[in-house]
């Protein structure tokens, strides 16, 4: 379970302050996906670093019950010297699984051969993508985390192998996922939520939130 109680989040842009939440309180619970619908510049990645605890409210706390993952796509804890091989076996040691395996099944859904013995920093966007994705996929969660949809890479093997892990992962798991687009929500989510002046507006089914969605965009 992930909950917020009185959130409040702001930042300073330099002329004004942008609000982000103004004492938002709402749980996701175990087995019920969320998606969460905002335009872009209204803080989605915001809110998504605090469910990951990579950010901390202005006050109001958040509280996290279960395995939760990093954003996907997040590059956080990789160190771009290091190779994807020492990448991966030091990220397993921090959550306390086997290395052997956690590099093994990396090395297999990456597919990129020689590369995984090379330093992160000489990857190209789509290699460091891939390498991310798959040390998501490889710790297991119980809520996972996405922000704007699932990473574009070029490599349709990859595309298919990730999607499929996913998949099943998402049987079983709970996933977050916050867009400005309802389609990249239909495949994952049952209830929704819209992100509009730091509320939170809930709804039980994301045709209701692309209702008050598509009102807003049209006004």
């Amino acid at each position: 379970m992930i909950e917020f109680e009185n959130v409040s989040k702001s930042f300073w842009t330099g002329k004004q302050r942008k609000v982000i939440l103004d004492q938002a309180s709402f749980r996701v619970e175990l087995g019920n996906s969320l998606g969460i619908l905002a335009p872009n510049g209204t803080g989605k990645t915001t809110i998504i670093n605090m469910m990951a605890g990579l950010e901390k409210p202005d006050e109001g706390k958040v509280v996290r019950t279960s395995r939760i993952s990093f954003p996907l796509g997040f590059m956080g804890g990789v160190v771009s010297r290091h190779t994807a091989t020492e990448n991966a076996r030091y990220i397993a040691k921090l959550y306390g699984l086997d290395p052997d395996y956690i590099e093994a099944f990396c090395r297999w859904l990456c597919g990129i051969n020689e590369y995984f013995d090379m330093p992160i920093g000489t990857y190209s966007q789509g290699m460091r993508s891939r390498f991310s994705f798959a040390l998501m996929l490889a710790l297991e969660f119980d809520i996972y985390l996405i922000d704007e949809g699932m990473p574009s890479t070029t490599d349709v093997e990859f595309n298919r192998k990730a999607g499929n892990i996913l998949r099943e992962r998402l049987e079983t798991a709970t996933v977050v996922i916050v867009s400005h687009r309802a389609k990249t929500l239909e495949k994952f989510c049952r209830s929704a939520a819209v992100l509009r002046d730091g509320h939170l507006y809930m709804f039980d089914t994301l045709e209701e939130a692309k209702r008050l969605y598509d009102y807003e965009a049209q006004g």
